[in-house]
């Protein structure tokens, strides 16, 4: 069951960072200028907008597992796509497809393991999950790394064959993964039983407890009452009940899309800018930043263990809070790089430094409790269309970070860009600290039951 969450979120991620390593020899066989590399770079995250803000509410009406498939099969045709693509029209169109189902994922995937395992272990469970986007950014940085460096050995003397089909090797990768993904999910079937019971279906959520807990069990209404009657629409996210919930689950989510994304994509292209710039020769240059790249990558799963360990102990508010402090930190050493010499190892050690900062303490803290939060603050009836909600409010955000920071670096400056995201981290610190539910160790009734007690409006202090 939680490999079948696991397996599309490892594709997010290595979709999420294999594109950074691709731009570069797109952008010479397509011919692209800044604008086009910003639509390509940002077609996926348009496309994660529209899948989780369409398809949460869906996933609530018809079920988690049968989305699980349709969200795969909606992958792997995507991907393939991307890998054939023959302009930059047909790329970009493919890659927003690709953002669908990685989009429509995010409530999915929550809304799925939340909902099946128990409430002491939840936490490290959906981040356990979640550490998958960091094993894909990963598996991405090194896919990039073999694929240069075989064009590299085959073709020494002429980077023209890179440029035109090195891009395709690293999406055919992503082909490959997406159907081993869809073999894992066809092979498994198992509805979550708090689904059955918000719709009143309480032989089909005995049927499916008896399954996922390997034991007989009859549920009732006397014993398991439907949590919520609320229909799975937007305006109920906003009602008193929930918006608490709503604004933090979404607020600092998209606030660390727009550094996570605006920088995540270009950690290549940043590298590359920031401590490779005197390099003249294309290649060399290239693989210089994809081996930055995946070092700085192995900070992420890092960050993701860290978060395993402490989520249960330290809490979801702490660690978020924490985490968006570092993240501003580990941008604000990206900044200060520029003052060194140019080629220096001083620079190189400062650009380093500065992504393994912002990469653990992202991974430690937001990347992880936000995606974990959105699952656990809505009720059964709209955890998904919550959860959908809250994500395509971060992929606005990472549609802003991916598209509008080229533009910014080229007007700006690599230095003005980063100092602006570290503001945007400690914004969303205040954020989270201002909206703050803790749910740990809580059930996801009694945390609910709890939120609804409450009955604060969204700017009253706790």
């Amino acid at each position: 069951l939680w490999l079948l969450s696991a397996g599309l979120i490892a594709l997010d991620g290595f979709d999420f960072f294999i594109i950074g390593v691709a731009l570069p020899f797109l952008k010479q066989d397509f011919g692209l200028n800044a604008a086009a590399v910003g639509a390509v770079a940002t077609a996926a995250v348009a496309g994660s907008l529209v899948g989780s803000l369409t398809l949460g509410p869906i996933t609530d009406r018809v079920g988690r597992q049968l989305m699980l498939i349709i969200d795969v099969a909606i992958f792997v045709i995507a991907t393939a796509g991307t890998a054939l693509a023959w302009n930059a029209a047909s790329l970009i169109a493919f890659r927003f497809l690709v953002g669908v189902g990685i989009g429509a994922d995010y409530p999915i995937s929550v809304s799925y393991i939340t909902e099946n395992v128990p409430a002491r272990v939840r936490g490290r469970m959906v981040i356990g999950a979640f550490t998958f986007q960091a094993v894909g950014a990963l598996l991405g940085a090194v896919t990039g790394l073999i694929v240069i460096q075989v064009f590299r050995t085959l073709y020494p003397d002429t980077a023209q064959l890179a440029i035109q089909y090195a891009w395709r090797w690293m999406l055919g990768v992503g082909l490959l993964l997406a159907i081993a993904v869809a073999l894992v999910r066809l092979s498994f079937s198992l509805e979550s039983p708090r689904y059955y019971i918000n719709r009143g279906d309480y032989d089909a959520a005995s049927a499916a407890a008896t399954q996922l807990l390997e034991t007989p069990i009859t549920l009732t209404p006397e014993l398991e009452p439907p949590q919520s009657l609320a229909r799975p629409t937007y305006g109920v996210l906003f009602n008193t009940n929930h918006r608490r919930s709503t604004l933090l689950a979404s607020l600092p989510w998209f606030l660390q899309d727009i550094a996570t994304y605006g920088v995540g994509i270009f950690t290549p292209v940043i590298i590359g800018m920031l401590a490779f710039a005197g390099e003249p020769d294309f290649m060399v240059r290239e693989m210089g930043a994809a081996k930055g790249a995946a070092i700085v990558d192995i900070f992420l799963i890092l960050g993701f263990i860290a978060a395993i360990v402490l989520v249960e102990r330290w809490g979801r508010m702490r660690l978020q809070i924490i985490g968006f402090i570092g993240m501003a930190v580990g941008l604000t050493i990206l900044a200060m790089s520029n003052l060194a010499p140019t080629g220096s190892l001083g620079e190189i050690g400062l650009v380093i430094t500065g992504f393994l900062v912002f990469n653990l303490l992202m991974n430690m803290g937001p990347n992880a409790t936000t995606f974990l939060l959105s699952g656990e603050v809505f009720p059964t009836a709209i955890r998904a269309t919550g959860a959908g909600f809250a994500a395509a409010v971060a992929k606005a955000g990472a549609v802003l970070g991916t598209f509008v920071l080229p533009i910014l670096q080229t007007r700006w400056g690599v230095v003005p860009m980063l100092l602006a995201l570290a503001l945007c981290c400690l914004t969303a610190a205040l954020l989270t600290f201002r909206f703050r539910i803790e749910t740990m160790g809580q059930s996801l009734e009694t945390v609910q039951s709890t939120v609804e007690a409450e009955d604060v409006t969204p700017l009253t202090p706790r």
